[in-house]
């Protein structure tokens, strides 16, 4: 198993979880993840999608939301990546969950590191400039 690391993206450090890393099924699950983070004092969390147990794609269920909860009670970001477009592709009420995430700053779903990097860098930008 691999272990999380510390990353730096767009002069942001991150904890970057390891893709084979334990399933988070819960807010419980996400509080492991939580704590590695505080641990290294960093505020934002890159999460792969292939450790969310699929019920987080079924918002009914609550998962998403009890996840989700934890990482703002914490003051936490987190950055979900990998390809969801299949979860998203049946289901409506997952799609605009995910629409309204991007559009704010506590949680993002992007295909690549490469993409959220590069959010990153624009959020940083936006800050720079006065939040304009």
């Amino acid at each position: 198993m691999s272990t999380d690391t510390l990353v730096t993206l767009a002069g942001t450090t991150a904890l970057a979880c390891a893709p084979d890393g334990p399933r988070i099924c819960g807010g419980d699950d996400a509080t492991d993840v939580i704590g590695a983070a505080l641990g290294h004092g960093v505020d934002l969390v890159v999460l792969p999608v292939r450790r969310l147990a699929v019920e987080f794609f079924t918002l009914r269920t609550g998962v998403a939301g009890a996840v989700v909860q934890k990482f703002v009670n914490y003051r936490l970001r987190l950055a979900v990546v990998g390809d969801i477009s299949g979860h998203v592709g049946r289901s409506t009420a997952l799609r605009d969950f995910v629409v309204e995430a991007n559009r704010g700053g506590q949680l993002w779903f992007v295909d690549t590191t490469a993409e959220l990097e590069e959010r990153l860098r624009v959020e940083a930008l936006r800050q720079d400039a006065g939040g304009r």
